[in-house]
């Protein structure tokens, strides 16, 4: 299957991505996935370079590039390798922290903070989840209080992508309990914080490698320069800026279930069973032929939101259609892939078993399917 719209400059540009991932990540990753952690020496690899910061303007570091291609180039390469951690790792700043640093810090925050982040010398994560704030935010506890040049912080996270080596976070707060979703606001916590500490690396099913935290903050004082936005306005800098994670995670799924077609096609035409390649079964041809088919025609739908992603236009309710559909497609086609592999399939030295664990979540992160299909039927019903 053709990957459509790609230009001859980002063809180039997936040389050398697919060669650092061949250096950098294919050679680790089992390792990794043991210790549960990824070598902090990636991030400094992969700003060197030019993968980190993609969107990132030049003068703070990045690569000043607004082309949501280039960042699905480096998606569809970590898929082919089976690094779905690694890809959650570097995604996390560049689809999630970096457009809220970008687009609503000051310049003098945007100086102190992206230069380091785009070289991988620092890292960065969002903290939005808490344990029982999932898909609905305005279920946040946090809170923040004003006091004097300072914001007083209490609270904690649950599930928070990077949590356990980020040196900066972005938390959601309340600031104003009273005023509903007009009273969150975001502030950026920087390790060493008084009161700001971090618990263990969650065990999880899948995406093994990349750590997932729960965090937490005990009268943290912030410097009121830290607050990022707005004050108060921290509901809508989310819901301005999800968009772009849910497509980066309906992006991801695609790419990831086309990969595996990939290996399966390859599978079954070596795979010999009862005298012929698997691939002759008319079952095996008939599963493909139906995997193909819904690959190419999502393929088709995701193409159009990478462009209207790219022109500032993908709407909330086109990137939760992307989210829902893609994910759950995702789990459809690497399950029958899966089963082609037979035995096969079931062993982690194995491509497919790797993405079989590690794209479970992703009906659930960014917001879970019910969330997206909720986000669509209001649209509709208004």
């Amino acid at each position: 299957m053709e990957r459509a719209r790609f230009t001859e400059e980002h063809e180039l540009f997936r040389t050398g991505v697919r060669e650092f991932v061949n250096r950098e990540i294919t050679p680790a990753l089992a390792n990794w996935e043991q210790q549960g952690r990824i070598d902090p020496q990636l991030w400094r690899a992969a700003g060197k370079q030019g993968l980190l910061g993609l969107t990132v303007p030049e003068e703070y570091g990045g690569e000043g590039c607004s082309d949501y291609r280039f960042r699905c180039v480096v998606m569809d390469e970590l898929a082919e390798a089976a690094a779905a951690s690694v890809n959650v790792a570097l995604g996390g700043f560049d689809d999630l922290v970096a457009p809220y640093l970008v687009d609503l810090g000051t310049e003098e925050q945007k100086r102190r903070w992206l230069p380091g982040l785009c070289s991988g010398e620092r890292t960065a994560a969002i903290a939005m989840t808490e344990p029982d704030a999932g898909s609905d935010l305005r279920g946040i506890r946090t809170t923040a209080v004003r006091d004097g040049d300072h914001w007083v912080l209490n609270g904690a996270k649950t599930f928070i992508t990077g949590g356990g080596h980020a040196g900066l976070v972005i938390v959601v707060a309340r600031t104003h309990p009273e005023a509903g979703s007009r009273g969150f606001s975001l502030l950026v916590v920087e390790e060493g914080m008084p009161g700001f500490t971090r618990g263990q690396a969650l065990d999880k099913l899948g995406q093994r490698a990349e750590d997932v935290s729960e965090l937490f903050f005990d009268d943290v004082h912030v410097p009121v320069t830290n607050l990022l936005g707005n004050e108060g306005g921290g509901f809508g800098h989310l819901m301005e800026r999800l968009p772009r994670e849910r497509m980066s995670i309906a992006y991801y799924a695609l790419t990831t279930a086309e990969a595996a077609l990939r290996w399966t096609v390859d599978h079954v035409k070596s795979r010999r069973a009862f005298g012929q390649p698997i691939a002759e079964f008319q079952n095996t041809k008939f599963t493909l032929a139906e995997i193909v088919t819904e690959l190419e025609v999502t393929r088709a739908y995701l193409d159009q939101c990478v462009d209207a992603l790219t022109a500032g236009t993908l709407s909330a309710t086109d990137a939760a259609k992307a989210k829902w559909w893609a994910t759950e497609l995702q789990q459809r086609v690497i399950s029958r892939c899966l089963q082609l592999h037979g035995g096969y399939g079931y062993m982690r030295e194995y491509p497919i078993a790797r993405a079989f664990v590690d794209a479970r979540v992703s009906t659930i992160y960014g917001g879970t399917t019910e969330i997206m299909k909720e986000i669509i039927g209001r649209h509709v019903i208004a």
